[in-house]
């Protein structure tokens, strides 16, 4: 299975390039709208407001149309501070991202006890 990571400092995060390309591969329609306060681009599925919206966090590291953005647009996926990477995990592993301000990397889940 392949599953997105951010694998450098700053956190995962999508450009506006992916994340209309995934939005046009996964069949939902997103509207984009400017924040000139923050310099970034709000997203909202269907309508422009706070309950229609949208991030990239919601999606799932392994959903098969993030991964074929990410392989297709390379570089050009990075959102701000990113750096995407698809890490190649068997299939039958039960899996978490774990991160460290921001860094991810893949790891098997066990039982803890505390």
């Amino acid at each position: 299975m392949k599953i997105v990571i951010n694998a450098d400092w700053g956190g995962f995060s999508l450009s506006n390039q992916a994340i209309q390309r995934y939005a046009e591969l996964a069949g939902i329609n997103l509207i984009g709208q400017a924040d000139d306060k923050f310099s970034w681009t709000n997203w909202y599925r269907d309508v422009v407001d706070d309950d229609h919206y949208w991030s990239e966090l919601e999606i799932a590291r392994n959903d098969p149309h993030l991964v074929q953005v990410v392989e297709e647009l390379g570089e050009a996926a990075n959102g701000d501070h990113a750096s995407l990477k698809i890490v190649n995990v068997p299939d039958d592993v039960v899996w978490d991202i774990e991160e460290y301000d921001g860094r991810e990397h893949v790891s098997e889940q066990h039982r803890i006890w505390s």
